[in-house]
């Protein structure tokens, strides 16, 4: 036990970047493809003859996915070594990318994309969790924004990358052109990635994990079809099963021994100020990533590589600037990033709700960077904050926690903007003036979000102080 304690000391004391660089890129290669299908929408609907709430689950499932593993990743950091998580997650991606190649039908790419989805699970969860295993406290803020600098271009690079490529070749070329970077990856992975604690055998609660699933899923499906006609009524069944199965995941908690995570963290009024604006700033920005590249090609009537660029700008200055946001946080503490990140993205978002039915592509361009900005800076210094004032012994749940939810969030966001861009209709308007009213509500719920974070982040603070 000595050695390994006196091995890991080394190990902090080497802080890996290169390692963590390389399982930033890997989950840089998953957030890639993910946003790149979202502008792949229109044709994928033309080509495989599916709805646009049916299209978005190449996103929504992508995402759901992913938080139902990363609920698993307080388990799977103790169980498992960090060099096998990472070689599974390339396994994983890899596979998607081949189905997702060669998929003839929209349930083939869906299954590939739920494949590929595994990448994310793991190694998103990884790269915070070897932050913190090598990193003193006082400097989460800017290894985490060093690490996210690299995750975070993927949205400035994905709608782009996925427009031009199928604007100028097919949507399909987005996985033959990931796969080779990946194994690369993989190879650079096998040889740098050490391990920093012992891994323990623990014994997994797989009845919790089930009913979690469950709820999380019929959440997000009752969400998804209140989109159809007769969703209400539909949806609602949704909606029992997912208050059933959390009230069952309750109960069951209360007598289970079993390693998921550890719901103390929840007791934690640091952790849920931090956490809930963190989940609904993720939220906002994937929705909003999923309604821009839209908007632009059914309300302005521009190509798919129009509807690629419009995010380009605002993603490149999300990406650059957040080792810049966690050295902020590090050197002036948490109230100049989240409450100027926040000022920023409501400030922005009261622009798009009250000109968000006569959105011109440039309007869009120059209110989105401003939004990413404040988002950014917001978004990921919440989480930051709340893992460095936590105590470390639940860290790890923590942090499983909080990607899991951010990931929910996610899948939450695209679903909701799909439904309210596809859904509001008024009449003798056309296709494109229904969106851009559905759009224009959805920007409205989004400014809502801006106002109830500022409330958050005031607790979080007083919270604080008390401590």
């Amino acid at each position: 036990m000595a050695e390994a304690r006196l091995s890991t000391k080394n190990q902090r004391d080497s802080h890996p970047f290169f390692v963590i660089s390389i399982i930033s890129l890997m989950t840089f290669m998953g957030v890639l493809t993910e946003t790149s299908m979202n502008v792949t929408f229109p044709t994928l609907m033309k080509q495989f003859h599916v709805s646009l709430t049916t299209v978005q689950w190449v996103t929504t499932g992508y995402l759901l996915t992913v938080a139902l593993l990363m609920l698993a990743s307080a388990f799977l950091k103790r169980r498992f070594t960090n060099k096998q998580l990472f070689v599974c997650a390339a396994l994983l991606f890899m596979t998607g990318d081949i189905l997702g190649g060669v998929a003839t039908s929209y349930w083939v790419l869906l299954l590939g994309r739920l494949i590929q989805a595994g990448c994310v699970g793991l190694t998103g969860p990884l790269m915070v969790n070897i932050i913190m295993d090598t990193v003193p406290a006082t400097k989460f803020g800017t290894y985490m924004g060093m690490a996210n600098l690299i995750i975070l271009i993927a949205p400035a690079l994905g709608p782009t990358f996925g427009g031009t490529v199928a604007y100028f070749a097919s949507w399909r070329m987005i996985f033959w052109i990931t796969l080779p970077v990946t194994a690369l990856l993989l190879v650079l992975g096998v040889f740098k990635i050490k391990q920093y604690v012992p891994t323990q055998k623990y014994a997994f609660d797989w009845l919790r994990f089930i009913l979690l699933s469950v709820a999380l899923t019929s959440l997000i499906m009752g969400l998804n079809i209140l989109g159809d006609p007769h969703g209400l009524m539909s949806g609602s069944g949704y909606f029992a099963v997912t208050v059933i199965a959390f009230g069952l995941f309750g109960w069951r908690s209360k007598y289970s021994h079993k390693a998921l995570f550890k719901l103390s963290v929840f007791k934690r009024a640091s952790f849920m100020y931090s956490f809930l604006p963190y989940i609904l700033l993720q939220a906002s920005n994937i929705g909003i990533n999923f309604l821009l590249p839209n908007y632009v090609q059914v309300v302005d009537g521009a190509s798919a590589f129009i509807g690629g660029l419009v995010l380009l700008p605002g993603s490149v200055l999300n990406g650059l600037g957040q080792p810049i946001y966690g050295w902020m946080l590090d050197r002036y503490g948490g109230k100049l990033p989240l409450y100027l990140g926040n000022t920023l993205f409501f400030v922005t978002a009261l622009g798009f709700t009250v000109f968000g039915r006569h959105l011109s592509v440039l309007a869009i361009i120059l209110l989105y960077l401003v939004f990413a900005m404040g988002r950014s800076m917001a978004f990921g210094n919440s989480m930051t904050y709340g893992l460095k004032i936590i105590d470390p012994e639940i860290r790890n749940d923590a942090n499983a926690v909080y990607s899991t939810g951010q990931q929910v969030a996610g899948s939450i966001g695209t679903t909701v903007m799909a439904v309210l861009m596809s859904t509001i209709t008024v009449p003798h308007f056309t296709n494109a003036q229904n969106a851009a009213v559905g759009s224009q509500i959805a920007f409205g719920l989004i400014l809502l979000i801006g106002a109830v974070n500022f409330w958050f982040f005031t607790k979080l603070f007083k919270v604080k102080a008390q401590s």
